[in-house]
């Protein structure tokens, strides 16, 4: 596997951090947990996991910015770069006992994100991209699925929970979708959906209100695989807004007018 040293600092805080999560996954029955609200949980394990990711790469890159799900926001000397982490999406997966959450590291520079890591520790797939360089899992070189009509097509997405206020849209949403497509996924996991994107396992995915880490590496990771991207609304940013639409080149429009209702 080459990469760039940045990419490859980024790799081994999520193999570092993987550790500290597997064995706290093998004893999740044991776990302190605090709830931050209906369905959205923190524990201990993802606060060590950040913990560790921070200081592999502040240590590594000290003058670049960060951003963390559990320890928020710290402005760098290097006003171009900076680190956006999610140190384990799919909390609630990870908390039921379901193999199926991820580290998710993303470095942004000058706005866009250039380099992505999504591990997903359970399976020891290791999802990756930099930009120009390709998407890859381990050392599989990764393309979006080659489907061309909705109805064989599996498409992916987050479904509210809680009093969120976007279930009417998304329920609007697969009142169109269903019937058009071969079926719809929610396994709880933003960072994963698009990694399985860029792998070819999904042929789309679309989500409202989603957080940077939650979706940062996963951005480059379906560009690098020559997935398309863009906003639920034309007018938005995806990153900043957390709305997102992707799918491969054949099926990208058709899945983005039955989600605009256009």
């Amino acid at each position: 596997m080459q990469g760039s040293a940045n990419l490859n600092l980024m790799i081994k805080a999520a193999r570092r951090a993987a550790k500290s999560l597997v064995k706290d996954f093998r004893e999740v029955e044991n776990l302190q947990v605090s709830a931050k609200g209906p369905g959205d949980f923190v524990s201990k394990a993802d606060q060590e996991a950040e913990r560790i990711i921070k200081e592999e790469l502040m240590g590594g890159r000290p003058t670049y910015g960060w951003l963390g799900e559990e320890t928020g926001e710290t402005e760098g000397q290097d006003p171009t770069r900076r680190w956006i982490v999610d140190p384990l999406d799919g909390t609630t997966n990870f908390l039921h006992g379901m193999p199926h959450w991820a580290i998710s590291i993303a470095l942004e520079h000058k706005g866009e994100i250039v380099s992505g890591v999504v591990y997903d520790a359970a399976k020891d797939e290791l999802f990756w991209a930099e930009k120009g360089a390709g998407a890859w899992m381990n050392d599989r070189r990764l393309r979006v699925s080659g489907r061309r009509h909705m109805h064989e097509a599996v498409f992916a997405t987050g479904v509210p929970f809680g009093v969120k206020k976007t279930m009417p849209a998304m329920l609007g949403d697969l009142a169109r979708l269903m019937p058009a497509c071969a079926g719809m996924r929610r396994w709880g996991a933003a960072s994963l959906d698009l990694a399985y994107v860029a792998a070819g396992r999904y042929d789309g995915y679309w989500e409202r209100e989603l957080k940077p880490w939650d979706i940062a590496a996963g951005l480059v990771l379906v560009k690098e695989a020559g997935g398309m991207l863009s906003a639920i609304r034309a007018d938005e940013d995806i990153l900043s807004k957390g709305s997102i639409i992707c799918g491969n080149e054949a099926l990208f429009e058709p899945f983005r007018k039955i989600i605009r209702n256009e």
